[in-house]
Protein backbone atom coordinates (compact mmCIF):
# COMPACT_ATOMS: atom_id res chain seq x y z
CA UNK A 1 0.00 0.00 0.00
CA UNK A 2 1.31 3.33 -1.03
CA UNK A 3 2.02 5.96 1.89
CA UNK A 4 -0.37 8.53 0.10
CA UNK A 5 -3.35 5.68 0.60
CA UNK A 6 -2.00 5.05 3.80
CA UNK A 7 -2.32 8.53 4.91
CA UNK A 8 -5.66 8.97 3.76
CA UNK A 9 -6.95 6.46 5.10
CA UNK A 10 -5.64 7.26 8.62
CA UNK A 11 -7.04 10.80 7.84
CA UNK A 12 -10.98 9.33 7.62
CA UNK A 13 -10.65 7.73 10.87
CA UNK A 14 -13.76 9.76 13.13
CA UNK A 15 -14.03 12.20 10.13
CA UNK A 16 -17.22 13.32 9.16
CA UNK A 17 -17.87 12.40 5.34
CA UNK A 18 -21.29 12.86 3.54
CA UNK A 19 -22.12 10.90 0.21
CA UNK A 20 -24.82 12.45 -2.56
CA UNK A 21 -26.45 9.17 -4.26
CA UNK A 22 -26.75 5.76 -3.25
CA UNK A 23 -27.06 4.30 -6.60
CA UNK A 24 -25.14 1.16 -7.26
CA UNK A 25 -21.98 2.64 -8.27
CA UNK A 26 -21.45 4.56 -5.08
CA UNK A 27 -21.77 1.21 -2.97
CA UNK A 28 -18.33 0.43 -2.83
CA UNK A 29 -17.31 4.20 -2.14
CA UNK A 30 -19.52 4.14 0.68
CA UNK A 31 -17.98 1.21 2.09
CA UNK A 32 -14.80 1.90 1.45
CA UNK A 33 -15.13 5.09 3.64
CA UNK A 34 -17.15 3.23 6.50
CA UNK A 35 -14.47 0.61 6.49
CA UNK A 36 -12.03 2.89 7.14
CA UNK A 37 -13.43 4.43 9.94
CA UNK A 38 -15.54 7.84 8.63
CA UNK A 39 -18.75 8.95 10.32
CA UNK A 40 -20.70 8.16 6.87
CA UNK A 41 -23.73 10.16 5.93
CA UNK A 42 -25.56 9.10 3.10
CA UNK A 43 -27.93 10.90 1.02
CA UNK A 44 -30.20 10.17 -2.10
CA UNK A 45 -33.51 11.68 -3.38
CA UNK A 46 -35.22 8.07 -3.88
CA UNK A 47 -37.09 6.26 -0.70
CA UNK A 48 -35.67 3.88 1.39
CA UNK A 49 -38.04 0.81 -0.55
CA UNK A 50 -36.28 1.91 -3.64
CA UNK A 51 -32.85 1.52 -2.11
CA UNK A 52 -33.28 -1.28 -0.65
CA UNK A 53 -30.92 -3.77 -2.22
CA UNK A 54 -28.19 -0.96 -1.93
CA UNK A 55 -28.87 -0.76 1.96
CA UNK A 56 -28.92 -4.27 2.52
CA UNK A 57 -25.48 -4.32 0.51
CA UNK A 58 -24.25 -1.39 3.13
CA UNK A 59 -25.97 -3.38 6.62
CA UNK A 60 -22.78 -4.14 8.32
CA UNK A 61 -22.01 -0.35 8.68
CA UNK A 62 -23.21 2.45 11.16
CA UNK A 63 -24.44 4.78 8.53
CA UNK A 64 -26.65 7.51 8.83
CA UNK A 65 -29.08 8.30 5.68
CA UNK A 66 -30.95 11.24 4.13
CA UNK A 67 -33.81 10.50 2.16
CA UNK A 68 -36.30 11.78 -0.22
CA UNK A 69 -36.95 15.18 -1.59
CA UNK A 70 -35.11 17.29 0.75
CA UNK A 71 -32.01 15.15 1.20
CA UNK A 72 -29.79 17.89 0.19
CA UNK A 73 -31.14 20.41 2.70
CA UNK A 74 -28.27 21.69 5.44
CA UNK A 75 -25.66 19.77 3.83
CA UNK A 76 -22.72 19.34 6.04
CA UNK A 77 -19.69 17.05 6.93
CA UNK A 78 -16.16 17.76 6.75
CA UNK A 79 -15.91 15.91 3.22
CA UNK A 80 -18.88 15.64 0.52
CA UNK A 81 -18.84 13.79 -2.16
CA UNK A 82 -20.94 14.82 -5.11
CA UNK A 83 -21.90 12.54 -7.97
CA UNK A 84 -20.68 13.43 -11.25
CA UNK A 85 -24.05 15.04 -12.63
CA UNK A 86 -24.31 17.37 -9.93
CA UNK A 87 -23.26 20.84 -10.90
CA UNK A 88 -20.58 22.31 -8.48
CA UNK A 89 -22.10 25.54 -8.46
CA UNK A 90 -25.40 23.96 -6.25
CA UNK A 91 -26.68 26.33 -3.92
CA UNK A 92 -26.52 23.62 -1.27
CA UNK A 93 -23.09 22.92 -2.24
CA UNK A 94 -22.12 26.79 -2.17
CA UNK A 95 -23.51 26.53 1.39
CA UNK A 96 -21.65 23.98 2.02
CA UNK A 97 -18.47 25.52 1.19
CA UNK A 98 -18.46 28.48 2.58
CA UNK A 99 -19.50 26.79 5.89
CA UNK A 100 -16.03 24.77 5.88
CA UNK A 101 -16.90 21.37 3.82
CA UNK A 102 -14.56 19.85 1.04
CA UNK A 103 -16.64 19.17 -1.88
CA UNK A 104 -14.84 16.19 -3.79
CA UNK A 105 -15.89 13.16 -6.23
CA UNK A 106 -14.59 9.53 -5.88
CA UNK A 107 -13.19 10.45 -9.51
CA UNK A 108 -10.99 13.31 -8.13
CA UNK A 109 -9.83 11.00 -4.56
CA UNK A 110 -9.15 7.97 -6.87
CA UNK A 111 -6.57 10.27 -9.14
CA UNK A 112 -4.76 11.49 -6.32
CA UNK A 113 -4.47 8.35 -4.59
CA UNK A 114 -3.86 5.91 -7.51
CA UNK A 115 -0.30 4.52 -8.06
CA UNK A 116 -0.24 3.45 -11.46
CA UNK A 117 -0.17 5.00 -14.90
CA UNK A 118 -3.63 6.31 -15.68
CA UNK A 119 -5.08 6.28 -19.27
CA UNK A 120 -8.67 8.47 -19.31
CA UNK A 121 -10.76 8.41 -22.51
CA UNK A 122 -13.47 11.52 -23.17
CA UNK A 123 -15.33 13.08 -26.25
CA UNK A 124 -18.64 13.25 -27.38
CA UNK A 125 -18.85 9.98 -29.45
CA UNK A 126 -17.09 6.72 -29.00
CA UNK A 127 -16.08 6.67 -25.71
CA UNK A 128 -17.05 3.19 -24.53
CA UNK A 129 -15.86 1.42 -27.10
CA UNK A 130 -12.46 3.09 -27.50
CA UNK A 131 -11.80 3.05 -23.30
CA UNK A 132 -12.80 -0.96 -24.39
CA UNK A 133 -10.26 -1.16 -26.54
CA UNK A 134 -7.63 0.22 -24.70
CA UNK A 135 -8.34 -2.02 -21.76
CA UNK A 136 -8.74 -5.08 -24.15
CA UNK A 137 -5.10 -4.68 -26.08
CA UNK A 138 -3.37 -3.86 -22.87
CA UNK A 139 -4.58 -7.01 -21.20
CA UNK A 140 -3.46 -8.64 -24.21
CA UNK A 141 -0.29 -7.45 -23.70
CA UNK A 142 -0.23 -9.02 -20.06
CA UNK A 143 -0.89 -6.13 -17.73
CA UNK A 144 -3.60 -5.62 -14.79
CA UNK A 145 -6.20 -3.96 -16.24
CA UNK A 146 -9.00 -2.13 -13.77
CA UNK A 147 -11.45 -0.16 -16.04
CA UNK A 148 -13.36 2.73 -14.55
CA UNK A 149 -15.08 6.24 -14.92
CA UNK A 150 -18.25 5.90 -16.78
CA UNK A 151 -17.79 2.16 -17.08
CA UNK A 152 -16.75 -0.41 -15.05
CA UNK A 153 -16.70 -0.05 -10.86
CA UNK A 154 -16.22 2.71 -8.69
CA UNK A 155 -12.15 2.34 -8.36
CA UNK A 156 -11.32 4.15 -4.98
CA UNK A 157 -12.56 0.70 -3.03
CA UNK A 158 -9.94 -1.02 -4.95
CA UNK A 159 -7.11 0.70 -4.29
CA UNK A 160 -5.70 -1.83 -1.60
CA UNK A 161 -5.29 -3.98 -4.98
CA UNK A 162 -4.11 -1.85 -7.28
CA UNK A 163 -0.49 -1.87 -7.90
CA UNK A 164 2.27 0.19 -9.70
CA UNK A 165 2.73 -1.76 -12.70
CA UNK A 166 -0.87 -2.15 -13.22
CA UNK A 167 -2.73 0.04 -15.61
CA UNK A 168 -6.38 2.13 -15.03
CA UNK A 169 -7.91 2.81 -18.23
CA UNK A 170 -11.15 5.31 -17.28
CA UNK A 171 -13.62 6.63 -19.52
CA UNK A 172 -14.80 10.51 -18.30
CA UNK A 173 -17.73 12.43 -18.66
CA UNK A 174 -17.62 16.17 -18.93
CA UNK A 175 -19.77 16.10 -15.61
CA UNK A 176 -16.75 14.11 -14.21
CA UNK A 177 -13.86 16.60 -15.73
CA UNK A 178 -15.63 19.75 -14.87
CA UNK A 179 -14.07 20.15 -11.23
CA UNK A 180 -11.06 18.38 -12.71
CA UNK A 181 -7.43 19.39 -11.05
CA UNK A 182 -5.23 16.46 -12.15
CA UNK A 183 -5.11 14.72 -15.79
CA UNK A 184 -3.87 11.16 -16.90
CA UNK A 185 -0.70 10.19 -17.99
CA UNK A 186 -2.47 9.38 -21.19
CA UNK A 187 -5.22 11.47 -22.59
CA UNK A 188 -7.97 10.50 -25.09
CA UNK A 189 -10.50 13.19 -26.79
CA UNK A 190 -12.06 11.07 -28.88
CA UNK A 191 -14.19 13.93 -30.61
CA UNK A 192 -16.25 17.33 -29.93
CA UNK A 193 -19.26 18.40 -30.72
CA UNK A 194 -22.13 20.21 -28.95
CA UNK A 195 -23.30 18.03 -26.66
CA UNK A 196 -25.18 18.03 -22.83
CA UNK A 197 -25.77 21.75 -23.29
CA UNK A 198 -29.04 21.06 -21.06
CA UNK A 199 -26.54 21.16 -18.48
CA UNK A 200 -23.53 23.04 -18.99
CA UNK A 201 -24.20 26.79 -19.58
CA UNK A 202 -22.88 26.97 -22.61
CA UNK A 203 -20.49 24.96 -25.42
CA UNK A 204 -17.31 26.71 -23.61
CA UNK A 205 -18.11 25.29 -20.19
CA UNK A 206 -18.77 22.08 -21.89
CA UNK A 207 -15.15 22.67 -23.98
CA UNK A 208 -13.38 23.90 -21.12
CA UNK A 209 -14.53 20.72 -18.67
CA UNK A 210 -13.08 18.47 -21.42
CA UNK A 211 -9.88 20.11 -21.89
CA UNK A 212 -9.19 19.21 -18.03
CA UNK A 213 -9.00 15.92 -19.24
CA UNK A 214 -5.13 17.15 -20.68
CA UNK A 215 -4.28 21.03 -19.20
CA UNK A 216 -3.10 19.60 -15.68
CA UNK A 217 -0.49 16.76 -17.78
CA UNK A 218 3.34 17.03 -17.66
CA UNK A 219 6.22 17.15 -20.36
CA UNK A 220 6.24 13.31 -19.72
CA UNK A 221 2.35 12.58 -20.29
CA UNK A 222 0.58 12.08 -23.56
CA UNK A 223 -2.44 13.49 -25.39
CA UNK A 224 -4.24 11.81 -28.33
CA UNK A 225 -6.57 13.60 -30.39
CA UNK A 226 -8.82 13.76 -33.49
CA UNK A 227 -6.97 15.39 -36.28
CA UNK A 228 -10.72 15.23 -38.36
CA UNK A 229 -12.45 16.83 -35.39
CA UNK A 230 -12.36 20.65 -35.93
CA UNK A 231 -12.67 21.29 -32.41
CA UNK A 232 -10.07 18.87 -31.49
CA UNK A 233 -7.21 19.36 -33.95
CA UNK A 234 -6.90 22.83 -32.83
CA UNK A 235 -6.18 21.52 -28.99
CA UNK A 236 -2.39 20.72 -29.36
CA UNK A 237 -1.93 24.25 -29.15
CA UNK A 238 -2.87 23.89 -25.70
CA UNK A 239 -1.14 20.27 -24.58
CA UNK A 240 1.50 20.42 -22.24
CA UNK A 241 2.92 17.02 -23.34
CA UNK A 242 3.78 15.07 -26.13
CA UNK A 243 0.63 14.91 -28.90
CA UNK A 244 0.11 11.95 -30.57
CA UNK A 245 -3.24 11.88 -33.75
CA UNK A 246 -5.10 9.84 -35.59
CA UNK A 247 -6.82 10.24 -38.32
CA UNK A 248 -9.04 9.02 -41.59
CA UNK A 249 -7.92 11.22 -43.68
CA UNK A 250 -4.49 12.79 -43.26
CA UNK A 251 -1.34 10.84 -43.84
CA UNK A 252 1.96 10.70 -42.46
CA UNK A 253 1.14 12.28 -39.30
CA UNK A 254 2.50 11.59 -35.88
CA UNK A 255 -0.14 8.92 -34.66
CA UNK A 256 -2.39 6.70 -36.43
CA UNK A 257 -3.48 7.13 -39.45
CA UNK A 258 -5.77 4.80 -42.23
CA UNK A 259 -4.21 4.58 -45.89
CA UNK A 260 -5.04 2.34 -48.74
CA UNK A 261 -6.76 -0.29 -45.98
CA UNK A 262 -4.37 -0.24 -43.71
CA UNK A 263 -3.70 1.42 -40.30
CA UNK A 264 -0.53 2.55 -39.69
CA UNK A 265 1.02 4.11 -36.46
CA UNK A 266 3.80 6.32 -36.78
CA UNK A 267 5.01 5.40 -40.26
CA UNK A 268 4.43 1.83 -39.33
CA UNK A 269 2.28 -0.52 -40.62
CA UNK A 270 0.46 -1.77 -38.47
CA UNK A 271 -2.95 -3.99 -38.87
CA UNK A 272 -5.56 -3.83 -42.21
CA UNK A 273 -9.00 -2.04 -41.04
CA UNK A 274 -10.53 -5.49 -42.88
CA UNK A 275 -9.54 -7.82 -39.55
CA UNK A 276 -11.25 -5.37 -37.38
CA UNK A 277 -14.29 -7.53 -36.58
CA UNK A 278 -16.71 -4.94 -35.23
CA UNK A 279 -17.85 -3.14 -38.09
CA UNK A 280 -17.99 0.42 -39.63
CA UNK A 281 -15.58 3.22 -40.11
CA UNK A 282 -16.51 4.56 -36.62
CA UNK A 283 -14.67 1.48 -35.44
CA UNK A 284 -11.98 1.81 -37.24
CA UNK A 285 -11.28 5.10 -36.02
CA UNK A 286 -12.09 3.71 -32.81
CA UNK A 287 -9.27 1.47 -33.10
CA UNK A 288 -7.01 3.82 -34.50
CA UNK A 289 -7.28 6.00 -31.02
CA UNK A 290 -7.02 2.87 -29.22
CA UNK A 291 -3.68 2.26 -31.13
CA UNK A 292 -2.52 5.46 -30.80
CA UNK A 293 -3.02 5.48 -27.31
CA UNK A 294 -1.27 1.94 -26.16
CA UNK A 295 1.85 2.82 -28.51
CA UNK A 296 4.57 1.79 -25.98
CA UNK A 297 2.74 -0.40 -24.19
CA UNK A 298 1.56 -2.79 -26.28
CA UNK A 299 2.66 -4.84 -29.90
CA UNK A 300 1.38 -5.17 -33.02
CA UNK A 301 0.69 -8.71 -32.22
CA UNK A 302 -1.32 -7.62 -29.62
CA UNK A 303 -3.06 -5.06 -31.07
CA UNK A 304 -4.21 -7.19 -34.43
CA UNK A 305 -5.43 -10.51 -31.96
CA UNK A 306 -7.98 -7.48 -30.43
CA UNK A 307 -9.03 -6.89 -34.08
CA UNK A 308 -9.57 -10.27 -34.95
CA UNK A 309 -11.28 -11.29 -31.75
CA UNK A 310 -12.96 -8.41 -30.20
CA UNK A 311 -16.61 -8.45 -30.87
CA UNK A 312 -17.99 -5.36 -29.61
CA UNK A 313 -19.50 -3.40 -26.31
CA UNK A 314 -22.48 -5.08 -24.93
CA UNK A 315 -25.41 -3.74 -26.91
CA UNK A 316 -23.07 -1.69 -28.94
CA UNK A 317 -23.38 -3.19 -32.97
CA UNK A 318 -22.18 -6.51 -30.94
CA UNK A 319 -21.88 -9.31 -32.50
CA UNK A 320 -23.69 -12.35 -30.82
CA UNK A 321 -23.32 -15.46 -33.14
CA UNK A 322 -23.44 -16.84 -36.85
CA UNK A 323 -25.82 -19.31 -37.51
CA UNK A 324 -26.34 -21.38 -40.75
CA UNK A 325 -24.23 -18.14 -42.28
CA UNK A 326 -26.24 -15.36 -40.93
CA UNK A 327 -24.42 -12.96 -38.50
CA UNK A 328 -26.40 -11.30 -36.10
CA UNK A 329 -25.69 -7.90 -33.97
CA UNK A 330 -26.99 -6.63 -30.80
CA UNK A 331 -27.37 -2.41 -31.26
CA UNK A 332 -29.92 -2.03 -28.64
CA UNK A 333 -28.11 1.16 -27.28
CA UNK A 334 -29.72 3.22 -30.49
CA UNK A 335 -33.02 3.93 -28.69
CA UNK A 336 -33.47 6.72 -30.79
CA UNK A 337 -33.57 7.52 -35.08
CA UNK A 338 -30.50 9.11 -35.05
CA UNK A 339 -28.51 6.31 -33.08
CA UNK A 340 -30.14 3.27 -35.25
CA UNK A 341 -28.60 5.45 -38.31
CA UNK A 342 -25.33 4.96 -37.29
CA UNK A 343 -26.04 1.40 -36.74
CA UNK A 344 -27.04 0.85 -40.15
CA UNK A 345 -24.49 2.30 -41.86
CA UNK A 346 -21.48 0.36 -39.97
CA UNK A 347 -22.71 -2.25 -42.69
CA UNK A 348 -21.82 -2.62 -46.27
CA UNK A 349 -24.33 -4.34 -47.47
CA UNK A 350 -28.33 -3.87 -46.82
CA UNK A 351 -29.04 -5.83 -43.41
CA UNK A 352 -32.66 -6.96 -41.88
CA UNK A 353 -33.43 -4.89 -39.04
CA UNK A 354 -35.57 -5.36 -36.25
CA UNK A 355 -36.75 -1.66 -34.90
CA UNK A 356 -39.52 -0.17 -32.81
CA UNK A 357 -40.07 0.13 -29.21
CA UNK A 358 -41.93 2.37 -26.83
CA UNK A 359 -42.86 5.86 -28.17
CA UNK A 360 -40.48 8.98 -26.85
CA UNK A 361 -42.57 11.33 -29.67
CA UNK A 362 -39.72 11.32 -31.78
CA UNK A 363 -39.87 12.08 -35.84
CA UNK A 364 -38.68 9.08 -37.28
CA UNK A 365 -38.91 11.10 -41.24
CA UNK A 366 -35.03 10.86 -41.80
CA UNK A 367 -34.67 7.46 -40.35
CA UNK A 368 -37.30 6.31 -43.01
CA UNK A 369 -35.04 6.86 -45.58
CA UNK A 370 -32.40 5.38 -43.30
CA UNK A 371 -34.30 2.52 -43.56
CA UNK A 372 -34.80 2.40 -47.30
CA UNK A 373 -31.12 2.85 -48.55
CA UNK A 374 -29.84 0.23 -45.58
CA UNK A 375 -32.12 -2.07 -45.23
CA UNK A 376 -33.86 -5.30 -47.28
CA UNK A 377 -36.29 -6.80 -44.78
CA UNK A 378 -37.67 -4.46 -41.93
CA UNK A 379 -39.21 -6.41 -38.65
CA UNK A 380 -40.96 -3.84 -36.38
CA UNK A 381 -42.46 -4.63 -32.68
CA UNK A 382 -43.31 -2.32 -30.40
CA UNK A 383 -45.22 1.16 -29.96
CA UNK A 384 -43.41 3.04 -32.79
CA UNK A 385 -44.02 0.63 -34.98
CA UNK A 386 -47.05 2.80 -37.02
CA UNK A 387 -44.82 5.78 -36.97
CA UNK A 388 -41.58 3.85 -38.52
CA UNK A 389 -43.44 1.95 -40.95
CA UNK A 390 -45.50 4.70 -42.08
CA UNK A 391 -41.79 6.99 -42.37
CA UNK A 392 -40.04 4.24 -44.69
CA UNK A 393 -43.40 3.72 -46.74
CA UNK A 394 -43.47 7.47 -47.70
CA UNK A 395 -39.57 7.10 -48.59
CA UNK A 396 -40.65 4.76 -51.29
CA UNK A 397 -40.01 1.16 -49.16
CA UNK A 398 -41.78 -1.50 -50.81
CA UNK A 399 -44.61 -2.46 -48.31
CA UNK A 400 -43.66 -6.18 -48.91
CA UNK A 401 -40.52 -5.37 -47.38
CA UNK A 402 -41.55 -5.27 -43.76
CA UNK A 403 -42.78 -7.36 -41.25
CA UNK A 404 -44.86 -6.51 -38.53
CA UNK A 405 -44.90 -8.50 -35.09
CA UNK A 406 -46.99 -8.75 -31.53
CA UNK A 407 -44.18 -10.21 -29.30
CA UNK A 408 -40.59 -9.25 -29.20
CA UNK A 409 -39.64 -13.17 -29.54
CA UNK A 410 -41.73 -13.54 -32.61
CA UNK A 411 -39.85 -10.33 -34.10
CA UNK A 412 -36.50 -12.61 -34.08
CA UNK A 413 -37.81 -15.42 -35.28
CA UNK A 414 -39.26 -13.70 -38.37
CA UNK A 415 -36.18 -11.87 -38.86
CA UNK A 416 -34.23 -15.60 -39.22
CA UNK A 417 -37.20 -16.89 -41.12
CA UNK A 418 -36.28 -13.59 -43.88
CA UNK A 419 -32.45 -14.67 -44.09
CA UNK A 420 -30.20 -16.20 -45.97
CA UNK A 421 -26.65 -17.32 -46.12
CA UNK A 422 -24.83 -14.10 -46.25
CA UNK A 423 -27.53 -11.66 -44.57
CA UNK A 424 -26.92 -9.54 -41.66
CA UNK A 425 -29.90 -9.83 -38.73
CA UNK A 426 -29.47 -6.25 -36.93
CA UNK A 427 -31.61 -5.37 -33.79
CA UNK A 428 -31.39 -1.13 -34.07
CA UNK A 429 -34.99 -0.32 -32.32
CA UNK A 430 -34.69 3.59 -32.88
CA UNK A 431 -36.71 3.81 -30.08
CA UNK A 432 -36.46 3.59 -26.23
CA UNK A 433 -37.54 -0.33 -24.62
CA UNK A 434 -39.43 0.70 -21.87
CA UNK A 435 -43.14 -0.39 -23.55
CA UNK A 436 -41.61 -4.02 -22.89
CA UNK A 437 -38.12 -3.88 -21.14
CA UNK A 438 -36.66 -1.53 -18.27
CA UNK A 439 -33.98 -0.92 -20.23
CA UNK A 440 -32.22 -1.21 -23.47
CA UNK A 441 -29.79 -3.73 -21.55
CA UNK A 442 -32.54 -5.79 -20.62
CA UNK A 443 -33.96 -5.65 -24.22
CA UNK A 444 -30.31 -6.89 -25.51
CA UNK A 445 -30.00 -9.37 -23.22
CA UNK A 446 -33.02 -11.06 -23.84
CA UNK A 447 -32.22 -10.26 -27.67
CA UNK A 448 -28.71 -12.17 -27.23
CA UNK A 449 -30.42 -15.25 -25.56
CA UNK A 450 -33.57 -16.22 -27.73
CA UNK A 451 -30.71 -15.70 -30.67
CA UNK A 452 -28.41 -18.13 -29.10
CA UNK A 453 -31.51 -20.62 -28.36
CA UNK A 454 -32.39 -20.36 -32.34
Amino acid sequence: MSQKLTLFKQSLKNKRVTVLGIGVSNVPLIRFLAENGACVTACDRQSAENLSEQMQALAAFDITYRLGEGYMDDLSGEVIFKTPGMRFDLPQLVKAREAGSHVTSEMEVFFELCPCKIIAVTGSDGKTTTTTLISEILKQAGYKVWVGGNIGMPLVGELDHIGEKDIAVLELSSFQLHTMQASPNVAVITNLAPNHLDWHTDMQEYLDAKKNIFLHQSAEDMLVLNADNDITSALDKEARGRVSWFSSAKQALDGAYLKNGVIYLNGEAYIQASDIKIPGAHNVENFMTAIAATQGLASKEDVEYIAKNFGGVEHRIEFVRELDGVRYYNDSIASSPSRARAGLRSFDKKVILIAGGYDKNLDYTEFGAEVKAHVKTLVLVGATSDKIEAACLAAGMEHSMVVRCTEFAQAIHAARDAAQAGDIVLLSPASASFDLFKNFMERGKVFKEIVNSL
